[in-house]
C-alpha cells in the first residue's frame, strides 16, 4: 500500500538529489578510477542518521541500515562510473573532465540511491531487518566491479537485491519490468589469422590474410542464421577487423574481434565450438593459421519471478497500471548479475525519456542527458518496494 508520509519526505530532498546528480555529472570518473566519486558518496552517506558506512573496495561504498525489528536483509545497488566519451551538451553542469562523461545515467542512479538512503534512514523505527545500499564501481569495464564487491563480502547474508536503470528509450513516468531473462551475457572474442604477406601484384605468392579473414567474418554469421535454433536468443557481432599497412602490400596477418550476447550457458558451449570450427576450417583450407580466444563475460541478468511481481504491484499501487510496461529482454549487459548469483532479485527500468527536454538520446551518446523529474519516482519506488519486500 502507498505510504502517504513518504512523498512529502521525497519532495523535501528533491533539490538536494538533483544537486548531487549535477555535481557527479560535472566531475565524472572512469571505471576503477572513481576515487573522488566514492569519497563524495561516502561523506554524503555519513551525513545521514543511523547508517554504518564502509569502503568494501578502493572505489566503492556500502552503507547498512539496521532496523529496530528483526527481519530479512535487502540490498539496493547503484553503479557510479562514467564513460570515455567527450560530452557535447551545453549544460551548466557539463563534464569538466575532458573525454569523460556520464553518458549512461550512473550519476542519476547514484543520486537516486543516496536519496533512498536518506529517506529510509529516517524510517529506522519502522524497519524490519536490514537494508544495504551498494554503490558499485566499474560497471562499464570488464571484468566489472560487481564481482569484486561480492568477493569483498557485500552480499554475505543478503536475502534479496533490487536495482534499476534510468532508461532513455522509456518515457518518463513509465517503469519497465521483466520477469526471467532481462539482459544478456556480454562475451567477447578475438581471432588472429596469420598468412603470408607479399606484393599486391603477385597474389599467387601470398596467403592473403584479409581475403581469408573476410570469409571468416561472412561464415561466422551463418552460426546465428543456420546453425542455431531460431527460437534461441543469440547475437554475434564482428566489431573489429584490423590489418594491412599499404595499398601495394598484401598483409600477412589480421585481427578480428567482436561480441557474443546470449542468455544460456548451454548455448554458449555450442557457439564456441561452432566458431572455432568455422575459423579452423577456413584458415586450413587457404593455408593460413589462426589463434582463437573466447572470453566469457558476466552472467546474464535473470530476474526472480516473485520479487519482480512485488515490483509490478508496487508500481501499480503508486502510479497506476498505465505506468507499468512489461519490457522485452534486451541484448545489453549488466554485471548486476554477479549479485544475483548470491541472492534472488530483480533489475528494472525507470523511464527518463522526454523528447521536449532532449533526454531521449540513446545511452552512450555524447548528447545523452536525464530527465530529472524521474528521480523522485525512482526514489519513491525504491522506498516503497523495500518496505514491502521486508514486510515493514
Amino acid at each position: 500500500m502507498k505510504n502517504t508520509a513518504i512523498p512529502p519526505l521525497i519532495e523535501e530532498i528533491t533539490d538536494e538529489v538533483i544537486a548531487w546528480r549535477r555535481y557527479l555529472h560535472t566531475y565524472p570518473e572512469l571505471s576503477f578510477e572513481e576515487e573522488n566519486t566514492a569519497q563524495f558518496i561516502y561523506e554524503t552517506l555519513q551525513s545521514f542518521d543511523n547508517l554504518e558506512v564502509s569502503r568494501p573496495t578502493k572505489t566503492s561504498v556500502m552503507a547498512r541500515l539496521i532496523g529496530n525489528q528483526p527481519g530479512k536483509v535487502i540490498a539496493i545497488r547503484a553503479d557510479i562510473d562514467a564513460l570515455p566519451i567527450q560530452e557535447e551538451n551545453s549544460l551548466s553542469f557539463s563534464s569538466q573532465n575532458p573525454g569523460v562523461m556520464h553518458a549512461c545515467g550512473h550519476d542519476g542512479h547514484t543520486a537516486i540511491l543516496l536519496g533512498t538512503a536518506k529517506i529510509l534512514s529516517t524510517l529506522q523505527d519502522q524497519l524490519k531487518g536490514e537494508v544495504r545500499f551498494i554503490f558499485q564501481h566499474a560497471e562499464e569495464l570488464a571484468p566489472g566491479g560487481a564481482e569484486e564487491m561480492v568477493q569483498a563480502g557485500v552480499m554475505d547474508g543478503v536475502d534479496m537485491i533490487i536495482g534499476a536503470h534510468l532508461w532513455s528509450p522509456l518515457e518518463t513516468g513509465k517503469i519497465g519490468v521483466a520477469a526471467g531473462p532481462v539482459m544478456a551475457s556480454p562475451d567477447t572474442f578475438t581471432i588472429s589469422i596469420t598468412g603470408q604477406g607479399g606484393h599486391a601484384g603477385l597474389p599467387h605468392q601470398t596467403v592473403d590474410a584479409i581475403a581469408v579473414g573476410a570469409q571468416v567474418v561472412s561464415n561466422l554469421q551463418h552460426i546465428v542464421s543456420r546453425n542455431v535454433d531460431p527460437l534461441d536468443t543469440l547475437v554475434l557481432s564482428i566489431t573489429k577487423f584490423a590489418g594491412g599497412t599499404a595499398m601495394n602490400i598484401i598483409t600477412g596477418s589480421v585481427e578480428i574481434a567482436g561480441t557474443v550476447r546470449l542468455f544460456s550457458t548451454e548455448l554458449r558451449a555450442v557457439v564456441v565450438e561452432l566458431m572455432e570450427r568455422v575459423v579452423k576450417g577456413i584458415t586450413e583450407a587457404h593455408g593460413a593459421t589462426y589463434h582463437f580466444e573466447y572470453m566469457e563475460g558476466p552472467a546474464p541478468v535473470i530476474n526472480d519471478n516473485e520479487i519482480t511481481r512485488v515490483i509490478e504491484e508496487t508500481v501499480c499501487e503508486l502510479y497506476g497500471q498505465e505506468a507499468l510496461v512489461l519490457v522485452k529482454p534486451n541484448m545489453g549487459a549488466e554485471d548486476f548479475s554477479a549479485f544475483l548469483q548470491k541472492a534472488p532479485g530483480t533489475y528494472f527500468f525507470t523511464g527518463s525519456g522526454n523528447k521536449e527536454k532532449g533526454t531521449d538520446y540513446p545511452h552512450h551518446h555524447p548528447r545523452f542527458d536525464l530527465d530529472e523529474d524521474a528521480f523522485s519516482k525512482g526514489i519513491n519506488l525504491f522506498v516503497h518496494a523495500t518496505l514491502k519486500l521486508l514486510g515493514s
